[in-house]
């Protein structure tokens, strides 16, 4: 059996209780059947309206029923996901309209975060958005759609985390996955990967070289490319 650890907190009266922490153990398969859900959610292996449960998802990932219903829960609260009570667990729908005003908010704090992480960033860290540059470079020039969501992952992570502000880091957590879904559903009708790639790359490599200016401009063009394109769907639809 694994070894639950505990830490020391302080209960309101100031007396100290034990607290028990989950092994690390079990936030790492809940960590990766976040991961795993989440991009079969944004490529829509998982579609819209689809249900699903703990059990079954548990038997297809071969991860324990705990960790798919923390994942879930998480995935519920970005979402994409809605669980209701003794009926089941839905995959929740796209609507243009709710990812305008998504957008809305998005670009305010995107660009407060790529500023932010062009100022504060590690030089390792600095590395790395040089390195997401070159990886969505290339999926750019093979138009490769797996390569760009990937990268884009890894680059929106690393954003909030370079940013050191975890009130934006709360805000953008919950916004990315909706973002990316839309965009790969829509892609499937536009093909836009270079363009998007390239436009992403901009704001890694602002970020990389610690242009603040450069970072949040290249985030508001960014934006800008994502609202048209968000925008020529409701066009579409009308």
């Amino acid at each position: 059996m694994p070894e639950l650890r505990s830490h020391d907190t302080r209960a309101p009266g100031g007396s100290r209780r034990l607290a028990r922490r989950p092994p690390a153990s079990a936030q790492s398969l809940t960590d990766r059947a976040y991961a795993v859900l989440e991009e079969m959610i944004v490529t829509l292996q998982l579609p819209p309206t689809a249900v699903v449960s703990e059990t079954t998802l548990s038997e297809q990932l071969g991860i324990g029923r705990t960790p798919i219903r923390e994942a879930l829960q998480r995935l519920a609260r970005e979402r994409l996901v809605i669980v209701l009570p003794r009926r089941g667990i839905i995959v929740s729908q796209v609507d243009v309209r709710s990812q305008l005003r998504l957008l809305e908010v998005r670009r305010e704090i995107e660009r407060l975060v790529a500023r932010s992480a062009a100022r504060e960033a590690t030089e390792r860290e600095r590395r790395k958005f040089a390195d997401l540059a070159a990886g969505f470079d290339t999926a750019a020039g093979d138009d490769d759609e797996t390569m760009f969501m990937r990268t884009d992952r890894a680059f929106n992570e690393l954003c909030l985390v370079a940013a050191r502000n975890e009130y934006a880091t709360g805000a953008m957590s919950l916004m990315h996955a909706l973002s990316r879904r839309f965009w790969f559903m829509r892609n499937k009708q536009v093909a836009e990967v270079p363009r998007a790639a390239m436009l992403h790359a901009a704001v890694a490599r602002a970020i990389a070289n610690a242009d603040e200016a450069g970072a949040a401009r290249s985030s508001d063009l960014l934006l800008d490319y994502i609202e048209g394109f968000t925008r020529s769907a409701l066009e579409t639809a009308a």
